[in-house]
């Protein structure tokens, strides 16, 4: 079956380190925490502490980006993570979207993006990683100096590798993850026929790069167990807002979508208010039609949600980025995290 992951924000109410023990209590293969500095506490200082607080689950970036941090002290940070939980690390990165926003800045290009990850995964490997025009080290007059740069302490005394993996949901990107990542997790909502377009799209590039057919597929998915589907949509339905707005970005719908679903992704892009961005009741909810969310996202009795993901399952996706919980058992509708675990899991296991 494919490996759910929960995600949600680091709110000051339910920690993050109480969200990774809540995860693990509950059977998740895997947690991810956002970063976006100016909305959520550091990623990676949430990371490291789970990392001691947890002893079997997956702790990863959901995501981090390529512009707040160079590839250098990414690649230290989540290293660093890697060692503190004995190999349960991996990093999810992608162009930037709310951390860049909130520093006045659009998300970066996509030839940058894919340098970054290039750079990334030298660092990650342990490589001698050529210097970037620009700097001048010959004004200090220096005895000695290299003309590279390498974190000396990664090396094969170290953990495994930490794997990268790219949230994508445009071909440029899809590509670029496919070409230089260890793995891409579409974030293209919950149909089929999209996910399996963005599919083709990597295994594409990857052929074009003259690199072997085989890949690791990921997908984002808004997804709400109750069994009453108007209230599960309820619930996720600003997990539908946020993750939809990506396929229409720039003002253009990406991959395969009805005339109906490409009204909806603009109408979305053009209510997006990004002070509210990931926050409850936020207004670009208010325009999500409950076809619209049915289509996107997964949201109804837990033997709907099985033959959903089974559909994704069966197209090749490995893990399951769930999206719309809450893992706060203070929180009345965290029970749908619970029932997923209860009621969802071993149906995929069938």
């Amino acid at each position: 079956m494919g490996r759910p992951y929960p995600s949600g924000p680091n709110s000051p109410e339910f920690n993050g380190v109480r969200q990774a023990v809540r995860a693990e209590e509950i059977g998740y293969d895997g947690i991810v925490y956002v970063d976006s500095q100016n909305r959520y506490g550091d990623t990676y200082v949430c990371l490291a502490l789970a990392g001691h607080a947890t002893s079997t689950i997956k702790l990863g970036t959901g995501v981090t980006n390529s512009f707040t941090r160079h590839p250098a002290v990414t690649a230290s940070a989540i290293a660093t993570v890697q060692m503190e939980s004995n190999g349960r690390a991996y990093l999810g990165i992608a162009r930037g979207d709310s951390a860049l926003a909130h520093l006045g800045r659009a998300p970066d290009s996509v030839p940058k993006f894919e340098r970054y990850l290039e750079r990334l995964q030298a660092y990650l490997r342990g490589e001698d990683v050529p210097f970037e025009a620009g700097g001048d080290l010959s004004a200090l007059e220096l005895a000695n100096y290299r003309d590279s740069s390498v974190i000396f302490w990664i090396d094969e005394t170290q953990p495994p590798k930490v794997p990268v993996d790219v949230a994508a949901t445009g071909p440029k990107v899809i590509a670029a993850a496919a070409r230089h990542a260890d793995s891409v997790t579409l974030n293209v909502g919950a149909d089929a026929n999209r996910i399996k377009w963005g599919m083709d799209v990597a295994r594409a590039a990857r052929a074009e790069a003259g690199l072997p057919p085989d890949t690791h597929f990921g997908a984002y998915v808004p997804l709400v167990v109750n069994d009453d589907p108007q209230e599960a949509a309820r619930i996720g339905v600003g997990q539908v807002s946020l993750f939809a707005r990506f396929s229409a970005m720039y003002g253009t719908v990406v991959g395969p979508a009805s005339a109906d679903q490409r009204r909806m992704m603009r109408t979305i892009h053009d209510a997006y208010d990004m002070e509210h961005h990931g926050m409850a009741h936020a207004p670009q909810d208010d325009v999500v039609t409950p076809d619209f969310a049915r289509e996107f996202g997964i949201f109804g009795s837990p033997t709907y949600c099985a033959d959903r993901l089974g559909e994704l399952i069966e197209l090749g996706v490995e893990r399951i980025i769930i999206r719309g919980v809450s893992l706060d058992p203070a929180d009345p509708e965290s029970r749908a995290a619970e029932r997923f675990m209860e009621e969802v899991a071993p149906l995929l296991r069938e």
